[in-house]
Order: structure tokens, then C-alpha cells, then sequence
């Protein structure tokens, strides 16, 4: 076999291993998911109720979309701190379009895409051309998001949008409902990116070693560039679906959202030290975290509360993250 054969065999070998091991954690996030469901089942017996589950799978769908984006980032060994910021802009230029430029609520919701997607290439550009840490790159976009959603709206918020407009993030398709739909579309999106695409596949070996993999000729700045700009549509996704739930562009709308993002990211599975994770366990880290919140509000649990526990969620994943990878390490 060629050397250039045996390069492209090992970095098989390397992503198959990677995406696996994300698996593996992302059964067991789905199994503490099925317990939490199980015990809120009895201790608040309105949590199975019709309207509360509507409520938690629509709730669901603006993290679950934007958990597939932030995985892909993460899997590269980056972090996407601008994804709520992001949203908010997004939705907030959706429903302006609009409402104020009288577009069809189709070519509003593309022109919140399209407002994701230039929040991520400006993040893409800024790691992979200009050198900058993710972390600093996406704390920067967090606070322009912001600041040009208060520029455009002066902080009130934005009505206007046609009734139309709510079927994406309230409406139906015979007892499923639309923002469900959603998710399962972005999720065979997201899990085909990863799986089956050559950006998928690069993605983990960055992750694992970006070294052997310039050194391989893999095209790193086009490849981290790219999956920026994936999290940015699927955050202006997530905040054109939050819109359409209340039909109006909401300026405060995703302030610590990056929170549970990451938070969902995380229990699924994907390690903040990149390598590994899959849209599966995002998808149940993301169902997990809701699931959480949805349970402390039926239990009379403060936000300030929730927000420790996910913290401290948040904290324990990362740490049995580096324990698991400590293990692997030591046995080679």
C-alpha cells in the first residue's frame, strides 16, 4: 500500500475510533434521560401531561438545532460562545425582513440563515485566517451580535411578521409538531456531515491531531471555516424557530442560551478537547438539559437554581472527560 493509502487509512481508523467512543456516551446520557423522565413521571404529575410535552419538545428544538452546529465546532477542538447572540440577531433581521420589507415569511426565515451563516464565516475566518483563539474569536461575536440586535431594534422588540410566519415554531403536521420535524431533519443533516462527507471526517482527525492533519494535506482553514459557518446557520435556524414561537424579534432573546448549548453538547457525549462526539448524543444532551429545566419549573425550582445545576453538570462531564481520556492515553 502507498504511503499516501496508508495515511488515508489510519485517519479512517482514527475517525471511526473517535465517532464511536462519542457514541458510547451518548447511550449513557440517553439512559439517564429515560431515569430523569421516569422520575419526574411520579414526583410531578404534570409533566406528562399533552400540553407540557408539546411545550418541552418545541422548547427543545431551538437547543437541539443549534447543539448540532456547536457539535461539529466542538469536535474540531473549538467552541462557539457567539450561537445565542447569533440567534437573536437572526431572528430579530428574520422578522424585520418581514415586517418591515414585506418579505413572504420563507424568504424571511432564509435571510435569518443567511445572517447565522455570515456570523459563522466572520468566526471561521477569524480562527482559522487571523490566528485567534475560538474562545476570544467567539466571545467577540457574542458581544457584536448583541450590540447590532440593540442598534437595529433600540432594544424594544419587533412585531409585524404575517401570521404565517408561527407555523414553523407552533404549528402541526397532524400530531407532530413542526419544531420536531425540524430537529429530525437537522439531526440526518448534521449526522450525514459527519458520517458521510469528507468535512465530517476531517473534522475529527482536527479534532484529535491538527497537526498530522495539515501535515496530511488536509485543507484545515477551509474545513474549521466551514464548520463555523454550519453553526452559525444552524443558530440563525434556532432563533428564527424561537421567533416564530411568540412571532416577534425578541433583542434579549438567547442571553446565556451558549450555557445549555454547550451544556447539551457536552452530557451527549463530544469533548471539549476535541475528537469526539456525535449528533446523537447531542441531541439527548440537548432533550436532557430541557428535560431538567422543564422538571425544576414543575417542582417550584428557581432559574437561578437551574442555572447552578447545569453548571455543575457541565463540570462533572468535563471532568469524566479528561478521566476517560487519561485512561485511553494510558493504555495507548
Amino acid at each position: 500500500m502507498s504511503e499516501t493509502g496508508t495515511q488515508r487509512g489510519e485517519s479512517a481508523g482514527v475517525w471511526t475510533r473517535l465517532r464511536n467512543s462519542g457514541a458510547v456516551s451518548g447511550v449513557a446520557a440517553a439512559g439517564a434521560l429515560i431515569v430523569l423522565f421516569a422520575v419526574l413521571s411520579v414526583v410531578a404529575p404534570s409533566f406528562l401531561t399533552v400540553d407540557n410535552l408539546f411545550n418541552l419538545a418545541s422548547q427543545t428544538s431551538v437547543k437541539a438545532v443549534m447543539a448540532v452546529g456547536v457539535t461539529m465546532v466542538i469536535i474540531t477542538g473549538g467552541i462557539d460562545l457567539s450561537v445565542g447572540s447569533v440567534a437573536a440577531l437572526s431572528g430579530v433581521v428574520g422578522v424585520l425582513l418581514m415586517a418591515e420589507h414585506g418579505l413572504n415569511p420563507l424568504l424571511g426565515i432564509l435571510g435569518g440563515l443567511a445572517v447565522g451563516a455570515t456570523a459563522g464565516l466572520v468566526n471561521g475566518l477569524l480562527v482559522s485566517r487571523v490566528g485567534l483563539p475560538p474562545f476570544i474569536a467567539t466571545l467577540g461575536m457574542l458581544s457584536v451580535a448583541r450590540g447590532v440586535v440593540l442598534i437595529l431594534t433600540g432594544a424594544v422588540a419587533v412585531f409585524g411578521a404575517p401570521d404565517s410566519f408561527r407555523l414553523l415554531g407552533q404549528g402541526v403536521l397532524g400530531p407532530v409538531p413542526i419544531p420536531v420535524l425540524v430537529i429530525v431533519l437537522v439531526a440526518v443533516v448534521g449526522h450525514l456531515v459527519l458520517t458521510r462527507t469528507r468535512l465530517g471526517r476531517y473534522a475529527y482527525v482536527l479534532g484529535s491531531n491538527p497537526e498530522a492533519a495539515r501535515l496530511s494535506g488536509v485543507a484545515v482553514a477551509r474545513h474549521t471555516t466551514s464548520v463555523y459557518v454550519l453553526s452559525g446557520v444552524f443558530a440563525g435556524l434556532g432563533g428564527m424557530i424561537a421567533a416564530s414561537r411568540i412571532n416577534s424579534g425578541q433583542p434579549n432573546f438567547g442571553e446565556g442560551l451558549e450555557l445549555d448549548v454547550i451544556a447539551a453538547v457536552v452530557i451527549g457525549g463530544a469533548s471539549l478537547f476535541g475528537g469526539r462526539g456525535t449528533v446523537f448524543g447531542s441531541l439527548i444532551g440537548a432533550f436532557l438539559v430541557a428535560v431538567i429545566r422543564n422538571g425544576a419549573v414543575q417542582l417550584g425550582i428557581g432559574t437561578f437554581y437551574q442555572n447552578v445545576l447545569i453548571g455543575v453538570i457541565i463540570w462533572v462531564a468535563v471532568w469524566w472527560d479528561r478521566y476517560r481520556r487519561g485512561k485511553f492515553g494510558a493504555r495507548g
